[in-house]
């Protein structure tokens, strides 16, 4: 059986369907807060840059390239060549201790297994021996040696620019991102 719908029901209906409900615009959830920057990595002058080393899967490649400090040196290099902050060579004499690190842990599944090569920079403060941040930058993976350099230069460049940003991040905002 065919039902007809009064054309003033249907109307009414349409606009229902189209009005803005308060409701609906209520459940809007509010933007998460910027949690702080530790106040010693927006402050620190004087940096120790520590040398982790290279993960034992990962210590090959450096070692066909003849510096088995590849990472350390880089960075250290990279570094300087910022000038944010006076590079030390004592973690007593620094307000922070940069451990940067090279791995390559297997990662996979059942079916197939891989390196994840990365770049890791611990950012310690001297006076408490606290961890207060942690950088990652991964390395994407290459077998011919110009490939690797290059995947290399990009994840170091990379991982200074995730410091630069993280360590400006509090001084542009002033005193109230404490």
């Amino acid at each position: 059986m065919l039902k007809i719908i009064k054309p003033g029901i249907l109307v009414f209906a349409l606009a229902a369907a189209f009005m803005p409900l308060p409701a609906l615009n209520a459940q809007k959830t509010p933007e998460t807060p910027t949690a702080p920057v530790p106040a010693q990595i927006l402050t620190a002058k004087k940096v120790f840059i520590s040398n982790t080393g290279v993960g034992a899967t990962a210590l090959p490649i450096f070692t066909k390239a003849d510096d088995p400090n590849g990472p350390y040196n880089q960075f250290y290099a990279a570094m300087k060549t910022w000038g944010r902050y006076e590079l030390v060579t004592a973690p007593v004499d620094a307000d922070l201790v940069f451990e940067i690190n090279f791995t390559a842990p297997l990662v996979g599944t059942q079916v197939l297994d891989a390196y994840a090569p990365r770049l890791e920079l611990a950012i310690l403060d001297t006076k408490t021996h606290f961890r207060l941040w942690t950088l990652t930058q991964p390395v994407e993976h290459a077998t011919r040696k110009e490939t690797w350099n290059k995947n290399f230069s990009k994840g170091l460049a990379d991982l200074v620019d995730d410091l630069k940003k993280l360590a400006g991040q509090g001084a542009a905002a002033g005193p109230s991102a404490r």
